[in-house]
């Protein structure tokens, strides 16, 4: 498994010289600093009221793909979506299956890809800023990147290109997949209906083992949850989630305030029946509503100061919230997550990954005639609160920073009473002088010279948050980095002595 293997690599860096890590499908796509280029080309007269009709269908269309210059012809390319479908534009999200036709064909080792449009994001940074941060916090999620989309030769945007899941991402998450994979949708409550499959079939989807039909697992787990008393629930309910896998889903999209969810409207996940320990996972999927960007009936000024333990109403609707937040044990557990993932949940943090990508995408946005926003309001939702026409009246829409910071400032004051206690923001940052890393464009390898031989803690990652080195040292370093993926990368460094921090971006020719 994956996220046990980055202890392991901890370890092992602090004492044998680091080697850099194997790659793995996808590892360059969603890691390489760039806008990537993706193309359509349909030969059916008419494509475009076809992708339509198959839309209802459900069925992929062919059509010769291309990506950053790739050819693979004859695959499969539909609309997907509900609220990101159904709205009066002509900028529609996308499903990508290259081996639908073609047996075999991959891109980076990757068969599938989904292309949204970001309907409700002036910015279109919402979900990249969110997965990037669940992915560098071990949080089991799809990756992100951007590509801007081209059928038959037309620009038609700039689009959010999200990592598949299915078996491949399992395989690479989990070191399995032939588990039951479901996915909550479009009722995933959780709630028990009893024992008959039948009652669950309009809630759930099966996405893997659909021959053998086997719901058995789940209705079980779901059994549990919500029949155990609350004296058996601690000792019976592990024997079938990893619970840690749940908390990091829970404080996550309280975290970002992503209501179109489990914690909200009662769907947009994955769990996966992991064979290696027969407990199931949680999976996050469909984050563009982040950044309290679905209200639930809520205020917008409430959305900032959500409580960590809302539960919305019935709470019996969602029990694997209602239940587990009654347990003193379990709550702590949750609340102890939670304080975790708020260190790094600060503007320090978000701030220059904002300026960063906002300056990667910020050409093909302004390019983009279908886009669901004006350019002004992709520069204003940066770093404001923005005020727009939706549906019968005004909404508003939380600009990123000043949504960070009131959002940090709420949680800090909720989470002190149950012992939580987070890091300064304001700490200054290293002396210039102290730590010096180079070459920058890094080739072959990457040097950390450490001046004043300060005992320092580092960790290298890419924009994905996928981790390239770790450890800690009080001399100077080498790593060697001639298999790394072209694009950019963050050299995060805490100060042990003094606790200070600061963060070196490096691009990798």
């Amino acid at each position: 498994m994956k996220f046990a293997v980055y202890t392991f690599l901890f370890l092992f860096s602090c004492f044998f010289p680091f080697k850099a890590l194997a790659q793995d499908p996808g590892d360059y796509f969603f890691s390489a600093w760039t806008v990537h280029e993706i193309r359509f080309q349909f030969s059916q007269t008419g494509f475009w009221d076809s992708l339509k009709t198959n839309y209802t269908l459900d069925q992929y269309m062919r059509a010769d793909v291309t990506i950053d210059g790739t050819a693979y012809p004859q695959s499969g390319v539909k609309y997907k979506g509900n609220s990101s479908y159904n709205n009066p534009s002509s900028k529609k999200p996308f499903r990508i299956d290259l081996a639908e036709y073609v047996d075999g064909q991959e891109h980076d080792g990757l068969k599938k890809l989904v292309l949204n449009n970001g309907f409700k994001d002036p910015t279109l940074l919402r979900e990249k800023l969110m997965l990037d941060y669940l992915n560098a916090h071990g949080i089991a999620a799809p990756r992100c990147s951007f590509a801007k989309l081209y059928v038959n030769n037309e620009y038609r945007g700039l689009y959010t290109v999200i990592e598949d899941v299915n078996k491949t991402f399992l395989e690479d998450r989990f070191g399995n997949k032939s588990g039951n994979l479901f996915k909550g949708d479009p009722k995933g409550t959780l709630t028990f209906k009893g024992d008959n499959q039948s009652m669950y079939i309009t809630d759930y989807e099966l996405k893997t083992n659909e021959t053998a039909n086997d719901w058995s697992d789940l209705i079980q787990f779901i059994k549990v949850l919500n029949n155990s008393t609350t004296a058996q629930l601690p000792d019976s309910l592990p024997e079938y989630l990893n619970m840690n896998s749940w908390y990091d889903y829970w404080a996550a999209h309280n975290l970002f305030v992503n209501l179109d969810s489990y914690v909200g409207s009662g769907h947009n996940y994955f769990v996966y029946h992991n064979d290696d320990t027969g407990r199931f996972e949680w999976i996050t999927w469909d984050v563009n509503e982040a950044f309290g960007n679905f209200n639930m009936g809520l205020s917008f000024s409430n959305l900032k100061v959500l409580p960590y333990g809302h539960i919305p109403m019935p709470g019996n609707q969602r029990p694997m919230m209602s239940r587990l937040w009654t347990d003193p044990f379990f709550k702590q557990q949750y609340a102890d997550r939670y304080c975790a993932l708020l260190q790094d949940f600060s503007n320090a943090y978000f701030d220059p990954k904002i300026d960063s990508l906002a300056n990667l995408i910020r050409e093909a946005v302004y390019a983009d005639t279908y886009k669901f926003f004006p350019n002004n309001q992709f520069e204003q939702n940066l770093s404001q609160d923005l005020m727009v026409n939706g549906g019968p009246g005004l909404n508003m829409i939380a600009g990123l920073k000043p949504f960070v910071t009131a959002r940090r400032a709420s949680l800090v004051q909720q989470l002190g009473s149950v012992g939580c206690i987070v890091s300064a923001t304001d700490v200054p940052e290293f002396s210039e002088h102290q730590i010096l890393i180079s070459p920058n464009p890094a080739g072959e390898y990457l040097v950390l010279q450490n001046i004043g031989n300060h005992a320092v803690k580092y960790h290298i990652t890419d924009l994905t948050g996928r981790l390239k080195a770790q450890g800690s040292t009080n001399q100077s370093i080498q790593f060697e980095v001639a298999e790394w993926p072209a694009g950019l990368y963050l050299v995060h460094l805490s100060d042990v002595r003094s606790g200070r921090e600061q963060v070196h971006k490096i691009v990798k020719n």
